[in-house]
């Protein structure tokens, strides 16, 4: 298993933006496999991590075309700054 890390320094927050945020989640659980995405914003700071089984999911919504619209408008308008990490889970249990 995969999870993606995306953190970023919010700049602007707007109807797109919230309307755009629920579009991508939907987007990579019904449509790429994504097991699970979290999101949590606090102030300007925003991180949101998605799991997923395999890194050809993460490539294919990576580049699906209304994800990379969301890259654009998350560079010139949403985002001051952002990190994305892909990791691998060594270990995962719960209680």
């Amino acid at each position: 298993m995969y999870a993606v890390i995306f953190r970023a320094e919010v700049a602007e927050v707007d109807e797109q933006y919230l309307s755009m945020a629920q579009r991508m989640r939907d987007l990579a659980i019904d449509e790429y496999g994504c097991l699970e995405f979290t999101a949590v914003t606090e102030g300007k700071q925003e991180i949101a991590i998605s799991y997923w089984e395999s890194k050809q999911q993460i490539k294919a919504w990576r580049e699906n075309p209304e994800h990379q619209e969301a890259q654009r408008l998350g560079q010139s308008r949403w985002y001051r700054s952002y990190r994305v990490q892909v990791v691998k889970v060594e270990r995962d249990y719960q209680l």
